[in-house]
């Protein structure tokens, strides 16, 4: 068992602070723009994965479902940049897609069995429903809960925060381990074709 490493500043959640400061009515931006692209997310997510999988019996099925995947992982490279240019979350991209072998089928498993593309799908199905609750919560507070929202964003945000960090994150270690014992297999492929 790997100890974890240890906690640095980034990976905190903020305080609350003061109302009215710049950080706040960022916070208070993401909350309100969190409906218009849960929206657009679970919609395209439940577009791609309905038809993708639908026709998943038919020869244009998959790739339908990996076009999709492939437009989860725009969406969650778009929602990194809002959580680094509102929140102040800075989340690493994941690495490109590792595709072992040349060939279409090859591409096709490879994109089909993509970790990260599935997080971010889910990262954007769960989004809808978060989303019209943060902004309704923040449109309540803008209009009549002022002595409460920089706290109520804060609590909100810090949720959104940790959603990021969780979900749209890559799992560098587990993508390491996987391309060694892939490019282990290759060795031992090698060496028994020798």
């Amino acid at each position: 068992m790997t100890a974890s490493p240890p906690k640095t500043d980034d990976d905190r959640l903020p305080a609350p602070r003061a109302p009215l400061t710049a950080q706040t009515w960022r916070e208070v931006a993401h909350l309100l723009s969190n409906m218009p692209i849960g929206i657009i997310g679970f919609v395209y997510v439940a577009v791609a994965a309905s038809v993708g999988g639908g026709l998943s019996l038919t020869v244009i099925g998959l790739p339908l479902l990996t076009l999709g995947l492939l437009g989860c992982r725009l969406f969650g490279r778009l929602e990194r940049s809002r959580a680094r240019a509102l929140l102040g979350v800075r989340v690493e991209e994941p690495s490109p897609v590792h595709v072992p072998n040349p060939g279409l089928f090859s591409w096709l498993w490879a994109h089909l069995t993509d970790s990260v593309a599935w997080r971010h799908a889910l990262y954007a199905f769960i989004r809808l429903p978060w989303g019209v609750l943060t902004f309704y919560v923040a449109l309540t507070g803008l209009l009549v809960g002022w002595l409460v929202l920089p706290w109520v964003a804060r609590w909100l945000t810090n949720v959104d925060r940790v959603l990021v960090r969780t979900l749209l994150s890559p799992s560098d270690e587990l993508e390491r381990r996987v391309a060694e014992l892939e490019s282990d297999r290759g060795a031992v492929v090698d060496t028994a074709a020798a």
